[in-house]
């Protein structure tokens, strides 16, 4: 399963990493989703959300 914010829908970033040579190689950025128990239509879930979406709506999220 895809680390995948459940309330946002922010996944992961790619890009590539530099060397001091200037090389480029693939490399990925991950997405700061931690693993909460939300309430989602009354009944309890386990998601992953993001932490800015839990920093940004901290106070609206029914957490379990």
């Amino acid at each position: 399963m895809a680390r995948e914010c459940y309330l946002t829908g922010r996944t992961s970033r790619s890009g590539n990493k530099r060397s001091h040579a200037m090389n480029k190689t693939k490399r990925r950025w991950g997405v700061n989703v931690q693993k909460v128990r939300i309430l989602v239509d009354g009944k309890p879930k386990r998601v992953y959300v993001s932490a800015r979406a839990l920093k940004k709506l901290g106070k609206n999220i029914e957490r379990v």
